[in-house]
């Protein structure tokens, strides 16, 4: 993969990097503006330079292959083969041949922290031809594809308007004014609009966004400037392209958690923001520490820590990249990192068949590498899966619970973590260990009952409640700061 971190932001004629307001923030008229763009053959006085000060993650998702290859929810289309034997809905009216033709994306997403200072990463990892992006935009949301007026900024790529990226390439935008406290961010949402000129060909995602997201009609052209959402009829609930929202302030580090689709969000709210991540972040914002604490998302629905793969009938190439395989990429690539979370393993067990002894191999490669950089690491202790049936059968044996037990007393016990988060106690009936506690297995993103192996909503808070914040902190403080400076 090669990264391009482009050059301090040069502003051009307007455009619209997109952030969001749902409908509890701040109403529009009340909304702080972006800063005035400026003649970039003329220095703003008002513009602090980007160079100055140190990039944080603000938010942040892990891609995970091409459409449609993952585990998307609440996703609309019709079913449609995607292995086979797997099938899962299609987004048809939007991309009737699996990629962007002549269109803009709007893509929507939530920023845990505030700053000053914004820029955004795009990747085509996974691409098998060049992308071009014609315009790209950034505003607050007003509401679905409508954006706040006055907010909208455009994005610029080492001064062009426009980039084009390679396969496997990635790349940062230049830097853009906003001004955000990290109590606006938390009613915020940023959406990141991107033209896409020409065809695509295969098209890096993040297939569970559990966000609305909006896309134009293929061959629409740039309507990455409207600040309405006529143009926009096709929704999704998957990520296309964006990858990354960073900040640049000195006072503030990141946390990344890494794990499967258990962080990835399944079953939490549409729309709610309410991941075991999330929660976490909203407790540390309540502290209003000096040092602030941002809690990126690095989950992939699938995903394991080994190349075990999935047992007959799965979908592998569905899970991304394992975990040992994208820590650098996804986790130690994340600009000024000071903490990791690890919640992966139930996937390699109930879904692969791999023994305890593989998956602890795999988490202390994990951990050594981390420590390698100078950053702590911890271990969160794995949900139950028992009881699971039908295309989870395996994670519901005795057997693989036996497993990840075995896996979870390694985590308490080993000293290979620098903490221990019990997701496990947390979320485990105390009636039967080897299941979830019932008032935490249903589907709160989709109704209906649970599957047995997601936690939900309830299960989400209480797992983000389970961290004790001031050994938290205190491993924060420890970190070797990983800060990327920007250019």
């Amino acid at each position: 993969m090669r990264v391009r971190s482009l050059t301090t932001a040069v502003l051009t004629a307007a455009g619209c990097v997109v952030l969001a307001v749902p409908a509890l923030a701040v109403p529009p008229q009340q909304a702080r503006p972006l800063a005035t763009q400026h003649d970039p053959g003329h220095p703003d006085p008002g513009h602090q330079d980007p160079g100055s000060e140190p990039w944080v993650a603000a938010w942040t998702t892990a891609p995970q292959g091409v459409y449609p290859l993952g585990y998307a929810v609440g996703q609309p289309g019709p079913l449609g083969e995607v292995v086979p034997g797997v099938e899962q809905p299609l987004l048809e009216y939007a991309f009737p041949d699996e990629q962007a033709q002549d269109q803009t994306m709007r893509m929507v997403v939530h920023p845990g922290i505030g700053g000053d200072e914004w820029r955004v990463e795009l990747s085509n990892r996974f691409g098998t031809q060049p992308v071009t992006f014609g315009r790209a935009t950034a505003a607050l949301q007003q509401s679905g594809a409508t954006v706040v007026p006055g907010t909208e900024q455009q994005l610029t790529f080492d001064g062009s308007p426009s980039v084009t990226l390679q396969p496997g390439e990635e790349v940062r935008s230049d830097a853009v004014p906003m001004e955000l406290s990290d109590a606006d961010a938390q009613r915020s949402n940023v959406a990141v609009s991107l033209h896409v000129r020409g065809a695509s060909g295969p098209m890096t995602w993040h297939a569970a966004s559990f966000t609305t997201s909006y896309v134009t009609d293929p061959g629409a052209g740039d309507h990455t400037g409207d600040l309405t959402d006529e143009a926009f009829p096709h929704s999704t609930t998957s990520w296309f392209y964006l990858t990354g929202l960073e900040v640049q302030r000195e006072d503030a580090g990141t946390v990344v958690a890494l794990g499967d689709s258990i962080t990835d969000g399944f079953f939490s709210t549409l729309n709610g923001n309410d991941r075991w991540p999330d929660v976490l972040q909203r407790r540390l914002l309540a502290e209003d520490d000096e040092e602030v604490v941002s809690v990126v998302n690095q989950g992939i629905a699938g995903n394991m820590v080994t190349w075990v793969g999935r047992l007959e009938g799965g979908c592998t190439p569905c899970d991304g990249p394992p975990a040992v395989d994208r820590l650098d990429e996804d986790v130690l690539g994340q600009p000024g990192l000071r903490a990791v979370v690890l919640l992966e393993g139930i996937n390699d067990l109930g879904g692969g068949g791999a023994t305890a002894a593989e998956v602890i191999a795999g988490m202390a490669d994990i951990a050594d590498r981390v420590h390698a950089a100078g950053i702590p690491i911890i271990g969160a202790t794995l949900t139950p899966s028992g009881g699971a049936e039908d295309g989870l059968a395996n994670y519901g044996t005795p057997e693989t619970d036996a497993q990840r037990r075995a896996v979870n007393d390694f985590i308490r016990t080993s000293g290979v973590f620098d903490a221990v988060v019990d997701f496990a106690a947390a979320t485990e009936d105390p009636a039967d260990p080897s299941r979830l506690l019932p008032a935490y297995d249903t589907n709160t993103s989709v109704g209906g009952p649970g599957d047995h192996l997601h936690p939900n909503r309830a299960g989400f808070l209480a797992m983000g409640g389970a961290f004790d914040l001031a050994e938290l902190r205190e491993l924060v403080a420890s970190a070797a700061p990983r800060a990327m400076a920007a250019g």
